[in-house]
């Protein structure tokens, strides 16, 4: 199972917009990134998938993070595999 819950998204801007996160905001609060980990993007296979970036973070205390950015949409979304999410361990 995979969910996507939607994020507001503060990003690095250099050579293109959006260029990487540094940080994002759940529940209200802002959670900082301190390392990309990997990031990779996905073209869309037909006209239901939207071109998408995706980065695993690391913040500050060591938990990790994948977020999708959906560029056609500008949307940010922190995506989850799994059952069950409790982000605050």
């Amino acid at each position: 199972m995979k969910d996507l819950f939607p994020i507001d998204v503060e990003c690095y801007s250099g050579y293109k917009a959006d260029q990487r996160p540094k940080c994002f905001y759940l529940n209200n609060m802002k959670i900082d990134i301190k390392e990309i980990i990997d990031q990779w993007n996905e073209a869309g296979r037909n006209y239901d998938s939207p071109v998408s970036d995706y980065f695993k973070v690391r913040t500050p205390d060591d938990k990790q993070f994948i977020l999708k950015h959906e560029i056609d949409h500008d949307r940010w979304y922190l995506w989850i595999k799994g059952e069950s999410l409790n982000l605050f361990d």
